[in-house]
């Protein structure tokens, strides 16, 4: 069936041939019937005309001429690359391609990086779930949004409801849209106002039939638990959001491109990798994070409020139950475990009609915390909770490529949006990356940002990162030379055009919490700092705040 604009060439055709009466064009353009020299004169005149409309009429489906989509940089609908747009919740960089922990195995995040470009220096806009997730599919930042803690949703606020999603974008431009696992947070976005077709949840479902880890840290919180127990990985939640993902590759029409959304959940607690992820890290060799016990004395103490209290345990609680080890052995066996899923996707994707022709990008919502700065969990400025892997592979991305240009998640939304030949919006935050994906070596003066709670910001460029705190205290690092960042050289002289240079990209104007925040939120009043809505107390801390006392803490 020939395409609404060849018939509107076939017919164009037909009507010139109509109006040329007795020289009748014949669809081999050869002319018939002329009777004399003018008639002849008259006819090669007509002749010319029409191939000269047909021309210009046919430019746009020969290969002969650009089309009007590639002169503005789009892409033909039938000819844009489909999309494999990977999430894992809670994954720091403690995978080989970031080079973040000794013993970790994730041979399949190699072979992805190995088939594109991994960004080295990629972070979070928020260090918390929600937050996050809102902004990468939103493409704007938590200290435009309002969003910081982990309510409201973006679609459950009056001022966002309506602002069009990464995925409703690519809907509009003809890409069919899936989504299984954990996209959004929680169950957010689960819907067809979001998504075509809606795969299995990102929730845990194997649990042990009782917690592994006693006494119970903060709370009780059922979720906050790490360990072994007797279960096969294909009953865990992200085997079963691969393999739905899997069938989609697998059944999905080549006359329209897709865009599959697969949400990983580990490794974020409860971390229970299947036993034959956990006999890949013996136990007793598991390298646990070099840490200074008295690390955070040159660090605000005011950092500590921004992560007041929550169920995630402190270092001593750790070391004081004999946890610290166990924890790091769940969580590097709950990576290889997701590790394996990301190697089924690509299998599968390999063996499909698409492998040519499809973008892959990997990320994650945030880093995590085992024990570095004295604490478990993220919602920290610092390196361990912000650095995130961000990887992209498809057609016309070069192999083996890495990149430590500072980059955003926020980049995401536009970057895809180039790598696809689609038009660009006008109103995302984020910057494409294309120009480094074209080029590693291009390094963006754009730092990266990430906002916890308004006015508490991280400015991380090549070499140093800045930290900002709502109460006016600053700390910056040497993430070079200092990777772990325990020399804050914020009081150092020989730093302070490194400091200033960073402190240029600091928002003053920074959105407040919008309405209905709630989890994780700190807040300044008339009367003290506000933790969860909850006044904080200064002289009784919730949680360890080792090596610093409760004198120490802003009041």
């Amino acid at each position: 069936m020939p395409s609404a604009r060849c018939q509107g060439i076939m017919a164009l055709r037909g009507l010139l041939e109509c109006h040329v009466g007795s020289f009748l064009l014949r669809t081999t353009g050869t002319l018939f019937m002329a009777t004399n020299d003018s008639s002849r004169i008259l006819q090669g005149r007509l002749h010319v005309a029409m191939l000269f409309i047909l021309a210009i009429a046919g430019n746009s489906i020969t290969g002969n001429a650009q089309s009007d989509d590639e002169s503005t940089g789009e892409v033909a609908a039938n000819r844009r690359p489909n999309v494999l747009f990977i999430a894992v919740d809670d994954l720091n960089d403690w995978i080989e391609p970031l080079g973040g922990h000794p013993d970790v195995k994730t041979p399949n995040l190699n072979r992805l990086a190995r088939r594109g470009i991994a960004f080295t220096n990629a972070h979070c806009q928020a260090p918390l779930c929600n937050p996050s997730r809102c902004s990468v599919m939103t493409s704007l930042r938590p200290s435009t949004t309002g969003i910081y803690g982990l309510a409201p949703f973006f679609r459950d606020t009056q001022k966002w409801r309506k602002r069009t999603s990464l995925n409703q974008f690519f809907r509009q431009h003809g890409y069919d849209t899936y989504c299984a696992g954990k996209i959004y947070h929680a169950t957010h976005g689960r819907d067809q106002n979001e998504f075509d077709k809606i795969g299995p949840p990102g929730l845990p479902r194997k649990f042990p039939p009782e917690p592994l880890v006693q006494p119970r840290p903060n709370g009780n919180n059922p979720w906050v638990d790490w360990g072994l127990f007797d279960h096969d990985e294909t009953e865990k939640t992200d085997y079963g959001v691969a393999s739905w993902c899997i069938e989609q590759m697998q059944s999905a029409t080549t006359e329209r491109p897709w865009f599959i959304a697969c949400g990983f959940f580990q490794p974020h607690v409860p971390c229970y990798p299947p036993p034959k992820y956990w006999n890949q890290y013996p136990n007793d060799r598991v390298s646990l994070p070099v840490i200074d016990p008295l690390d955070r004395l040159d660090c605000s103490p005011f950092a500590w409020y921004t992560h007041w209290y929550h169920p995630e345990p402190r270092l001593a609680w750790l070391e004081q139950h004999d946890h610290h080890r166990d924890l790091v052995h769940s969580y590097l066996a709950c990576v290889t475990f997701v590790d394996a899923q990301v190697g089924r996707l690509l299998d599968a994707l390999d063996e499909s009609p698409a492998k040519d022709n499809t973008v892959i990008c990997l990320w994650s919502d945030h880093g995590y915390h085992l024990g570095e700065k004295n604490m478990t969990g993220k919602t920290s400025l610092w390196e361990r909770s912000t650095h995130v892997p961000l990887m992209f592979a498809g057609p016309k991305i070069s192999a083996n490529q890495k990149c430590a240009s500072p980059a955003e998640l926020l980049d995401i939304y536009p970057t895809l949006t180039e790598l696809c030949g689609l038009p660009m919006p006008s109103d995302l935050e984020g910057v494409s990356l294309l120009p480094q994906i074209n080029d590693p070596s291009k390094i963006r003066s754009r730092p990266a940002i990430t906002d916890h709670n308004p006015g508490n910001q991280s400015i991380r460029g090549q070499r140093y990162r800045l930290i900002h705190y709502a109460d006016g205290s600053e700390e910056l690092y040497d993430v070079i030379d200092d990777p772990r960042e325990e020399r804050n050289l914020i009081d150092d002289a020989k730093f302070d055009d490194a400091a200033s240079e960073l402190r240029q990209h600091y928002n003053r104007s920074t959105a407040g919490l919008i309405e209905g925040s709630e989890a994780r939120v700190l807040e300044k009043k008339e009367d003290g700092w506000y933790w969860q809505n909850h006044l904080i107390d200064p002289d009784n801390p919730p949680m360890d705040i080792s090596p610093h006392t409760p004198a120490d803490l802003p009041r």
